[in-house]
């Protein structure tokens, strides 16, 4: 557990140090390119942040090999736009706020670009409502919408690319930290950059192999912790460059790298799943979905309205805290909330006399102390596995619970056995009803 929690900080304060070199060199590419700050931020920072989050959802919907691992793929894809547009907003203006005088502001205004921030969140927000429709039904070539999400992104790269405005001047732009003051190139600004990002990569994936490990250690569901903490993971590089930039003053930058990131965030994450997965979302994936156009519909308001104050962004954090107690609330009360494909799926090994024995003994491992030896329960709470539900439930109903666990009732997720262990487990539970 120690070990465990220094390799966790350790992976954030590399990625907070990686994020130092990554919005230095960003900028100067900016620079050399011509760029205005809002294609800077949305384009060139959005997408370079944005790798870590696609790349776990490329992995898990493309190359998962069981639903556990695909819901990993699914959560991050959905969860990611609300850690972005609850915690990372709360933090620019908090930031702000504690940074005012330094930064010698007369009042907690914030200096952004409100008509090109608000022209994204309106765009993020017309395709994640789409997103979440999809995970609503079923129909042929639904995958097809994926390819248009790209398709959309590609136009959204395209205007924003064309937008001139608020061009960063050179004197207020960091020496080029690797030359050491020596001066900078393009060349240069984009190889600093380019290995800024490769640590970052590197970094993001130790934080999240932590964040699996505490998940792990505490028996979470997969899909709670890929619904809260693999997003969490996956937004810090945005969340720590939003950091850095307002330090320096420059929060258009950072608002610009967050809503950039939103978009990328609702188009080719999702275009991935919508291609690798049926695309359907259970209660806590629609709470999810819903929470967040709830967050971001009151930022472009904000936004939308006039002048920004550093404070009206810290309120937005309470809609994370809601999705927190809702998930939870949800992952307590869901046994009857199976989806309709783990309840049908078919048992590899179900009725096979060595499925059965395996079975046992992955009982007596994992289960006979809450359970008994006989698998009644006991007087403590832990109930009976020889029960009329369980006797009704098909086997992908107790496979899928076995993953999943209900934490309100103390019984831990099991997704970290082997799928093909908890299909013994399965066979056994049948076998003894």
């Amino acid at each position: 557990m120690l070990v465990t929690l220094l390799q966790f900080f350790f992976s954030a304060a590399l990625i907070y140090w990686a994020c130092e070199y990554f919005v230095n060199g960003i900028e100067w590419c900016g620079k050399h390119l011509k760029l205005g700050s809002m294609a800077i931020g949305a384009v060139l920072a959005a997408f370079g942040t944005a790798l870590p989050e696609s790349c776990v959802t490329f992995i898990a919907v493309v190359f998962g090999r069981n639903a556990a691992q695909k819901d990993l793929g699914v959560g991050a894809a959905l969860g990611g736009p609300l850690v972005l547009a609850t915690l990372s907003y709360a933090v620019v203006g908090c930031a702000l706020l504690l940074n005012r005088r330094g930064l010698a502001r007369p009042d907690s205004t914030v200096q952004v670009d409100r008509h090109g921030v608000s022209r994204s969140q309106g765009v993020f927000l017309v395709l994640f409502t789409v997103n979440v429709l999809l995970g609503l039904v079923a129909f042929p070539l639904k995958s097809l919408f994926g390819l248009l999400l790209i398709a959309a992104y590609a136009v959204y790269v395209y205007r924003r690319m064309g937008d001139q405005k608020a061009p960063i001047k050179e004197s207020t732009i960091e020496p080029l930290k690797i030359r050491r003051g020596k001066g900078s190139s393009l060349g240069w600004a984009a190889t600093q950059t380019i290995l800024a990002l490769a640590v970052i990569a590197v970094a993001s994936r130790l934080f999240v192999v932590q964040l699996g490990a505490i998940a792990t250690l505490f028996h979470w569901p997969s899909q709670m912790a890929a619904l809260l903490l693999s997003p969490m993971a996956t937004e810090l590089p945005e969340t720590m460059n939003a950091l850095i930039w307002v330090r320096q003053g420059k929060e258009r930058l950072a608002l610009a790298n967050i809503s950039g990131a939103m978009v990328i965030q609702a188009t080719i994450p999702s275009a991935l799943g919508l291609l690798f997965t049926s695309w359907r979302f259970d209660r806590s994936l629609l709470i999810s979905g819903a929470i967040t156009i709830a967050a971001m519909t009151f930022l472009w308001l904000v936004f939308r309205r006039g002048a920004v104050k550093a404070w009206a962004l810290v309120p937005v954090c309470a809609f994370y805290s809601l999705f927190a107690v809702a998930i939870a609330y949800y992952f307590v009360h869901r046994w009857d909330d199976i989806p309709a494909a783990d309840h049908l799926r078919a048992n590899p090994v179900g009725g096979q006399r060595q499925a059965v024995a395996a079975g046992a003994a992955a009982y007596r491992e994992h289960c006979e102390a809450c359970h008994r030896p006989s698998a009644r329960g006991d007087r403590e709470g832990h109930p009976s596995l020889r029960s009329a539900r369980l006797k009704k439930a098909t086997d992908g109903d107790i496979e899928w619970f076995l993953r999943q666990g209900e934490m309100g009732a103390g019984m831990p997720s099991w997704a970290s056995l082997p799928e093909s262990e908890r299909w013994q487990i399965v066979t056994y539970l049948k076998s003894i009803q």
